[in-house]
């Protein structure tokens, strides 16, 4: 039986600080060398994705911003992906304008990957966030506002602030986009990002599997935004640091992140 397996990233392969321990590195590329299909779906970008799995080998596709994107691994090339339909972008926008919060805008700008922002009108919280992605070739500061940033492919919003300020961009949004309302796990912030609506973990996992003839899809992770992943895999583990809702839908729990719990079960459970 081909077997797919798919792993969250973030408190679910790396551990708490946001680091892939060697432990997990050497047991995932020993297993691939065995024929293990792994692969990973993170809300990181490629990008960002890449920088926190070095040194992890592989060539089976990826899948990022929340599944809007399954990529190449290496080369970041778009295999399938999801882009904002005009309807979408202007929900985004109606809420910008009632709810006084700009987001960060993701797009493709003349065939190259860019995040966008207006300094002038962005908020202290999504400030901080720029701030740790100096130097990174896809910032795009513009001028205008959010109509500024509303520019080429658009794929992805994210709006960061404290959870009582965003819920109610979340409600205004939730049933107009995919969004993702969920604590940010390394501040005290929250994050609202917004995808178009058929750009899901689940849909993602699942073309992957029809991608390379899989015949089981096994699921790993530890937030909300894996509850969807979960309800489509036909196994589904959550670390021991996962979110109450995820763990009582889960075939099983396992080892916490910090624990090398992902790469410890793969040892144990997979089979040639």
């Amino acid at each position: 039986m081909k077997i797919l397996y798919v792993s969250d990233l973030d408190s679910t392969l790396l551990r708490s600080d946001a680091t892939m321990s060697p432990f997990t590195r050497d047991i995932l590329n020993a297993l691939a060398e065995k024929g293990m299909l792994f692969s990973y779906a993170t809300a990181r970008s490629a990008k960002t994705a890449s920088k926190v799995t070095e040194g992890l080998k592989g060539d089976i596709p990826i899948i990022v911003y929340t599944g809007t994107f399954i990529m190449e691994n290496g080369t970041h090339n778009i295999i399938l992906g999801n882009f904002m339909t005009d309807t979408e972008v202007q929900a985004v926008k109606d809420a910008v304008n009632k709810y006084s919060l700009c987001p960060i805008t993701y797009a493709y700008v003349d065939g190259v990957e860019r995040f966008m922002f207006d300094s002038a009108v962005i908020s202290k919280s999504v400030d901080d966030f720029i701030k740790t992605r100096e130097g990174d070739s896809r910032s795009m500061a513009v001028t205008g506002g959010f109509e500024g940033t509303l520019q080429g492919d658009i794929f992805y919003f994210t709006f960061m602030e404290k959870r009582e300020l965003l819920l109610p961009v979340y409600d205004f949004l939730k049933d107009k986009c995919n969004c993702l309302f969920q604590p940010d796990n390394y501040t005290d912030n929250w994050f609202l990002e917004v995808m178009p609506k058929e750009a899901t973990k689940a849909n993602s996992a699942l073309k992957l599997k029809a991608l390379l003839n899989a015949d089981k899809l096994v699921a790993f992770g530890d937030g909300y935004n894996d509850i969807k992943l979960f309800e489509v895999a036909d196994e589904c583990y959550a670390v021991g640091n996962a979110e109450a809702e995820l763990k009582i839908i889960a075939t099983g729990v396992i080892g916490t992140c910090d624990e090398d719990g992902v790469a410890k079960w793969l040892l144990e459970n997979f089979k040639e």
